[in-house]
Formats: structure tokens, sequence, C-alpha cells
């Protein structure tokens, strides 16, 4: 019983590690880059970045009202790609750029976090913010005044001169490296189009994001909208999931069997010990598929009290862990670290529950199976 619990504790604690480092790579994406879902163009994903002004969506359509104004949506902003040259002095280096609306992007990029400086202004147009890692190539200050450089729509060269406002960094390093964000009214300037690239929405919860997509595509898909839920942009979250339930499906199997061993052994034992008892028996009437019976049912009781005491150990160690929180160092392509929790999810507490009955029946077959098929007068010498 104790091994049962100590399996079922260390399935409920693994597993909520595991599933608090996705929700929160999940929410820190979808908060600081892409959103629950992107409203763009058809073909826009496959052909825009060959030719991406002619996937432009317009400004202040009575569809972008619409979805704004649904009861799901928390916030919702046009977002203007581009890409081109940064330079400040001597330096000059490229980097990919995001045209946005500042006082929506306080709630869309709410995982972005500004490590110097200030966040974009509506009111000050000629300002930047950049990844840190990018400064840092770079070598500018909050405060410097940077030139960018791009490709117009009409195959021009245009640039503008801004000044940084803030530095940033998101849970991507790779993303840091070169990316910046300016207010679309700049971005438009300095490419000379009118319009946005896509239309990022938030929803107040993720677990939204199916219904609101039926919505969305039912009520505009005539509109000659496409609507991308955020699980389709994001490979890197979608392969390292992938990989985490691999783990855990390793972990399941690994305590599975360590339960069958230590209930096929216990009751091997017990069936050694009480040959005398299973003759007497036997040979007062009582039917083979009785005494398979009740070893099975002692093994299933192991199972579920132990299941049990280690479901309720399991919920009381991580909220206790919780709260205490567990440092952690930098990720791969992360600078800085981070606390960790344990997310209790009753999904993998009764998960972790069933596995331990199912495997401590399993456990008992085989020895309800060879206390059922004793010989009679071989059990009963065990009584001298």
């Amino acid at each position: 019983m104790t091994a049962v619990a100590f399996g079922v504790v260390a399935l409920v604690l693994a597993g909520g590690f595991i599933d608090w480092l996705l929700m929160a790579l999940r929410e820190s994406t979808i908060n600081a880059q892409i959103g629950h879902v992107q409203v763009m163009r058809p073909g826009y994903r496959d052909k825009g970045l060959g030719d991406p002004f002619n996937y432009l969506l317009p400004e202040d359509s009575s569809e972008q009202a619409a979805i704004a104004a649904m009861p799901e949506v928390k916030a919702m902003g046009a977002r203007l790609s581009f890409s081109g040259l940064i330079s400040q002095g001597e330096a000059t280096v490229a980097f990919i750029g995001d045209g946005v609306e500042p006082d929506k992007e306080r709630l869309l990029s709410s995982a972005l976090h500004i490590t110097s400086g200030e966040a974009l202004s509506s009111a000050d147009t000629r300002s930047v913010i950049l990844g840190k890692g990018l400064a840092a190539n770079l070598g500018v200050q909050v405060g410097s005044t940077v030139v960018l450089m791009a490709t117009t729509a009409s195959g021009g060269i245009n640039a503008v001169e801004c000044r940084v406002r803030g530095l940033f960094v998101t849970a991507s390093k790779a993303y840091d490296d070169a990316a910046l964000r300016v207010p679309i009214a700049t971005a438009r300037k300095l490419l000379k189009v009118a319009g946005s690239h896509v239309w990022v929405i938030l929803l107040d919860h993720t677990e939204q994001t199916s219904e609101v997509l039926e919505k969305l595509r039912a009520q505009h898909g005539a509109a000659a909208l496409e609507f991308v839920p955020w699980n389709e942009l994001t490979d890197y979250y979608n392969k390292t999931a992938s990989l985490f339930k691999r783990q855990v499906g390793i972990i399941r199997l690994i305590i599975g069997l360590l339960i069958v061993l230590s209930i096929s052994n216990t009751l091997i034992m017990n069936v050694m010990e009480r040959r005398g008892e299973i003759g007497t028996a036997m040979a007062l009437g009582l039917r083979r598929s009785n005494i398979q019976r009740q070893f099975l049912i002692e093994g299933a009781v192991l199972g579920l009290l132990g299941g049990a005491i280690g479901a309720i150990v399991g919920v009381l160690l991580s909220t206790l862990i919780s709260w205490i929180g567990i440092p952690m160092p930098p990720a791969p392509g992360m600078e800085s670290g981070y606390t960790a929790e344990i997310l209790n999810s009753w999904s993998l507490t009764a998960g972790a529950f069933v596995l331990a009955v199912a495997t401590s029946v399993i456990a008992g077959l085989y020895p309800s199976f060879k206390a059922s098929r004793m010989i009679i007068v071989d059990a009963l010498r065990a009584n001298r």
C-alpha cells in the first residue's frame, strides 16, 4: 500500500510540474507574441513573407469592430509586420519588427516584460522598443537615437529616426535578439502603406479558443478572412508539449510496473503463508473462483487505499511546494530564471488514482490464480 501511495504521489508531483511548465510556456507565448486567435488574409501564412503588401487588412473595418465587440474578446489590436535594418552610428544590424497599437498592446502583450525604460505610447509616435538582445548587438540603450530602414510597398527604400523608449524580454531569446516594436502609425509611414497584416485577438481564457474560433468562422467566413488559433502558430510549443507528454507516459509506465511488481510480490507471499487456510477453505467446499476472487479483492483494496492516500498526499504536497515556489535556472533560449509551481489538476490526480487501482488488480491476477489452483492435500500439509 505504501508503494502504491508513493507511486501516486510521484506521478501527481511530476505530472503537475510538467503541466505547469507547459501552461506557463503557452500563456507567455500567447500574451507576448501571438494572442489566442489571429485574423489575416487567406494565404498570408504561406505567401505573405514573399509578398507581404498584397495581404493587408483594411483599417477600421466593420468586421474588425464586430469581432472586438464579442463578449469573449478581452482585447484586439492590429499589427503590421516588417523587416529591415536598424543602425546607430556605424553599427547596423537586421531586425524583424511589428507595428502595434500601443494602448491595446498593454493587454495583448502583458507577458512582454520591459526591463528598462517604458512601453510604447500612442502619444510618442517616433519611439521604438527593442529586444534586449537586439539592443546589445547594436550597442544602444534607452534614450539612444536609431534609424530604421525598410523596403516600401512601391519597392523603394525609406527610413525613419526613432528614440529607444525601452528594452524588453520574452520567453524566447531568439526573438529578443532580433525583434523590435514601433507604433503602427510609424510603421505605416515607414512602409508607406495603410492597414495591417493581422488582427490579434486576446480572449478571457485560453480554453475559450475553440468555441470562439467556430463562432468567428461561422459569422465572418464569407468576408475573405482566415482565423488561425494560437496552437497552429506555435511550432516550438507543440513539439515541447509532445516531448513532455511522452516523458509523462514513461513515468506512468515505470510507476505502473513498480506497483505491479510490489503488489504481486506481496500477494504471492500472502498466498504462501496462507496455504493452510486456503486448503481448509477448499476442503470445506469453497470454490476455486471464490478463492481467486478473494485475492483479487485484496489487490484492489490495496490499490484503492494506496491510491487514495497517494492522491491526498500528492495534492497537499503540490499545494505546499507551489506556495513555496521552485527556483528554476534559465531554460534554453532564455536569459533569466523563474519560479515554477506544480499545477493541481483533477484529471491528472484522477488518472493517477485509476492507474493505481488498475495496476493493483492486474498485479493480483497471477497470485489469485496460483491460490485457486492449489491441490487441497498439499495445501492442508502446510498446517503441520
